[in-house]
């Protein structure tokens, strides 16, 4: 019996079942890879959220200091009295609020990254080691 006349055993397996494999580990590779940056780019949009949220929060704490600052150095120039210490104070608070919300936001947004950097590396890698076998 010549070589081309065996038949089958189980441990041998057609070209057309090793491309179907190979189809199917690619396509699974691929979904992992969609998946991950999936996650990524959640990640990435939850920090710009918040720190899309905390600049409108120093937005408008800002907004009222500047309305109790001017409204307090309004009451200095007419009444000259110590009514217009405490509003001062009270604007500096907010001012201070303002720029720690301001100073979170900019935390926030920092964090954004932009790309799915951990899905690029690995397609990198699983490119690498396909070339590589």
């Amino acid at each position: 019996m010549s070589t081309s006349e065996q038949p089958h055993t189980n441990d041998e397996r057609s070209v057309g079942q090793l491309v179907a494999d190979l189809s199917a580990d690619v396509s699974s590779i691929f979904r992992s890879e969609v998946e991950l940056a999936k996650v990524e780019i959640k990640h990435d949009v939850t920090h710009a959220g918040k720190g899309a949220g905390m600049f409108a929060g120093a937005a408008v704490f800002g907004a009222y200091g500047f309305g109790l600052l001017l409204l307090g150095l309004a009451w200095v120039i007419a009444i000259w009295l110590p009514v217009w210490a405490g509003l001062l104070i009270v604007s500096g608070v907010l001012f201070v609020i303002a720029a720690i919300l301001g100073l979170m936001g900019k935390g926030q947004v920092s964090r954004v990254k932009g790309k799915p950097q951990k899905t690029i590396d690995n397609a990198q890698a699983t490119v690498a080691a396909v070339k590589q076998s």
